[in-house]
Formats: C-alpha cells, sequence, structure tokens
C-alpha cells in the first residue's frame, strides 16, 4: 500500500476509511482526518502557497507512505516503529475518546514520520529552503483542529466547552501535538539529515521513535481530573464508529 501522487494518497485513505466503517474500527478517525488534510494540501499546490510545489507534492507523498505502510503492517501484523505500534494498539482500547484516538495518531505521523519524510526530500544543505513549506504543512494541520474539534463537539457537545476550561486536559491533547510537534518534527529533521552515516541515522531514529512512543502515553490522561472527565466524555459520546467517522470526513452533518 503505497501511493505515488497526492491523488492516489486520497484514494487509499478512502479505502482504509471504508473498511474501518465495515469493521466500526476507530482506525477510521485519523484515517478520516488525514484525508482532510491531504485534501487541504492539494487545494493549495500550484496557488502560490508554498514555495515549492513539486517538491511539497513529493513531501506529501512520502509522508503519507510511511502511514499507509504503517497500517499496511498493522493489518498484516508485521512489526512497525514503536510509535506506531502503540498507536495501532490503543485503537483497540474503547475507553478512549475520538480525539485521544486522532492524536494518538498525530503523535506517531508528526512527531516521527513527518522528519524523516522531510529529509527524504531534502539534502542537508537544502533544509532551511524547505523550511518554510515544512510550516506551513503544520499550519494546514493547525487550521483544522479548532474544526475539528468543533465537529467532535457533535459528538458530545460539552467537549469544547471542558476543553476550553480545563487547560490541563486542553494541553495534553491538543497543545504539545502542535506547536511542540511542529518544532520538534523540524529539529529532528534537521538532526537526521546532517548524520550521513546510515547506522548513525538509524540510531538517531530508534533514539526519537522511543522518545515518541512514550510520548503517547500523556494521551492517555492518566491523571484522576482527566481520567474521570475522559470516562464521562467516551461513555456520552452518540453515534456508531462509522457515523463518527462519517462525521470527521465532512460526509453528514449531524447539526439539527
Amino acid at each position: 500500500m503505497e501511493a505515488k501522487t497526492i491523488d492516489e494518497v486520497i484514494v487509499l485513505l478512502e479505502e482504509i476509511i471504508q473498511t474501518s466503517k465495515i469493521e466500526e474500527s476507530t482506525l477510521g478517525y485519523f484515517a478520516a482526518l488525514y484525508q482532510r488534510v491531504t485534501i487541504a494540501v492539494k487545494e493549495k499546490l500550484y496557488q502560490n502557497y508554498f514555495d515549492d510545489d513539486v517538491r511539497m507534492e513529493q513531501l506529501d507523498v512520502i509522508f503519507a507512505n510511511r502511514y499507509l505502510v504503517a497500517y499496511s503492517n498493522y493489518k498484516q501484523g508485521i512489526k512497525n516503529t514503536k510509535s506506531w505500534d502503540i498507536a495501532f494498539k490503543l485503537a483497540q482500547n474503547n475507553e478512549l475518546i475520538v480525539l485521544q484516538h486522532l492524536v494518538l495518531g498525530m503523535n506517531a505521523h508528526i512527531n516521527l514520520d513527518l522528519g524523516i519524510a522531510a529529509t527524504q526530500v531534502s539534502h542537508s544543505s537544502e533544509m532551511t529552503q524547505l523550511q518554510s513549506d515544512f510550516n506551513k504543512i503544520n499550519e494546514l494541520l493547525a487550521s483544522l483542529v479548532d474544526e475539528i474539534k468543533s465537529d467532535l463537539s457533535l459528538v458530545w457537545r460539552p467537549l469544547v466547552w471542558i476543553l476550553k476550561r480545563v487547560k490541563k486536559v486542553d494541553n495534553f491533547v491538543i497543545n504539545f501535538s502542535m506547536g511542540i510537534a511542529r518544532d520538534g518534527a523540524w529539529k529532528f529533521a534537521n538532526e537526521l539529515a546532517f548524520e550521513t552515516d546510515k547506522p548513525n541515522q538509524d540510531q538517531v531514529i530508534l533514539l526519537r521513535d522511543d522518545k515518541i512512543a512514550e510520548l503517547a502515553e500523556q494521551i492517555l490522561c492518566k491523571g484522576a481530573l482527566e481520567k474521570f472527565l475522559f470516562k464521562i466524555i467516551r461513555f456520552t459520546e452518540s453515534g456508531s464508529v462509522s457515523k463518527k467517522i462519517d462525521l470527521l470526513n465532512k460526509k453528514i452533518d449531524l447539526k439539527p
């Protein structure tokens, strides 16, 4: 399961979405979000938004393929990076809310995969030229966060109200994966790009993977207050898994 163009990425993500709906699998949540991000990137290509459109499509495809291959490996029982293994494993945890499932995918994909993908489209001497477009991808993702939180308030209406007022919960679930993830991913990309020795590159990736897998534990929000609030949210979320996937994919509207 690998794409060659951004259109193929969208098609393959649709296959995951439809399979997840049939299986009532929470894996479809991240695929639905990711398809929206990919479409947003496609719509910005050749519109004087990115500095280098050809490079950006290449980056988008390489980046997406890391997720598509990880998903395929998981379905076949093939080992992945620790970051993806824990995200896929926790997809089976019925106690997690939709937002936690989304951020687990974002954690593995942004914090680990994005830096690796960046080094595959730019040599170390060209990394500074990539930074502006690298940040723009993250800006597109960040622009969808509020929209997604609004969508999820349709699944459980008090969600946004709680996130705004209980800052500790909001920080755990959203903030670490946006600003910190973007800066951390860029720093990781540069560290990896300047390692010319393949064994050293592999070691840098392994160390980063260990760190990001540990970060996933924060998303579980094990503190007493966070755990209590998320338990309430989870057991009052409305709709089946497939209905929530459609909501995230903007294919239905639950508003009165």
